[in-house]
């Protein structure tokens, strides 16, 4: 008789196997051996030279295309939103999400084009892609799609919130976009549900969940760089989709991008603004750039730890 157990087993590893997609020929090449060697499945079995071979090959395919693209960042198009799609951006600008985020920097809605888009984030999750097209469907609305792009609602994601110590706990969801927001102050009344066995005086809350998911990009001169919603983005262009509403923020100079942009781009602006081809969205579909490879399912963890002290002081 067939062991149910071992193909049961079989089943649940199968169904937690995921895939990642990676875009090669990028720097560091450190960062693409590390995730190799500690999240692909048998990753550490895989010969480094060889993984330092595809990647050099890579690499030396974007020299070529230094030549062939040269400034094809700077034509990326950027048109103005349709005027039939102005009650969705001023609702989108009345939202928490909006005035609590990007209250800093001058924003826009507008189309912008996918290809052209520089990137910064070499790899993103075949699942969530593949996902994320089932939901929106090949021929959406300009409202479905601006939906789609700037949504207001909660994410489909689950949430698991675990007890591991008197002053720990962890939560867990599969979203990359799962995140610890900041501690607040309530007063009393700003809680229900809760009875106490005492009177409260005041109580602390430890907020965790998530950014707002809109799809943003950040311009300086000529060039639009994707800062979130890279999973988005690519199931945007998978279905065959140009160009897709986006949240624009500008920078003129070199400290406004350290408010907004992520550490690797502050650190080092003149790859992604200033070279020749930098990396661009339309590289995660080119088969000499492109690699999969084949993960375990990740979640994403945040461990909150608490600490009570009391004392006597003299006032």
């Amino acid at each position: 008789m067939p062991d149910t157990r071992l193909a049961a087993d079989r089943t649940s590893k199968a169904e937690q196997a995921c895939e990642e997609i990676w875009m090669l020929g990028q720097p560091p090449l450190q960062d693409y051996l590390d995730f190799v060697r500690h999240k692909v499945i048998n990753g550490a079995m895989l010969s480094p030279k060889k993984l330092v071979d595809e990647w050099r090959i890579a690499n030396d395919y974007y020299y070529d295309l230094e030549e062939s693209e040269a400034g094809i960042a700077d034509k990326v198009e950027c048109r103005d939103l349709d005027p039939a799609l102005d009650s969705l951006a001023k609702k989108a600008m009345d939202s928490p999400q909006y005035r609590n985020t990007f209250d800093t920097l001058p924003t826009t809605f507008a189309m912008v084009e996918l290809d052209r888009l520089v990137v910064f984030q070499p790899h993103v999750a075949r699942h969530f892609v593949e996902t994320l097209k089932a939901k929106l469907g090949p021929k959406p609305s300009p409202e479905a799609l601006f939906d789609f792009c700037l949504p207001l609602g909660q994410p489909d994601a689950n949430v698991r919130i675990q007890r591991v110590g008197s002053e720990r706990y962890t939560f867990q969801s599969e979203s990359s976009d799962f995140r610890f927001h900041e501690p607040v102050l309530l007063k009393p009344d700003q809680i229900t549900n809760y009875e106490s066995f005492g009177s409260v005086a005041g109580i602390i809350g430890l907020v965790v969940g998530y950014g707002p998911n809109f799809l943003t990009v950040l311009r300086s001169d000529n060039r639009l760089m994707l800062h979130n919603g890279y999973h988005r983005a690519c199931a945007l262009r998978a279905l065959g989709i140009t160009h897709a509403p986006c949240l624009v923020q500008t920078v003129t100079r070199l400290d406004e991008l350290y408010l907004t942009a992520a550490r690797q781009v502050a650190k080092n602006p003149a790859f992604y603004f200033k070279a020749p081809r930098p990396p661009l969205l339309k590289d995660f579909f080119d088969p000499k750039i492109r690699k999969v490879l084949p993960t375990s399912k990740l979640l994403r963890m945040i461990e909150i730890k608490f600490e009570v002290e009391e004392h006597e002081v003299a006032e």
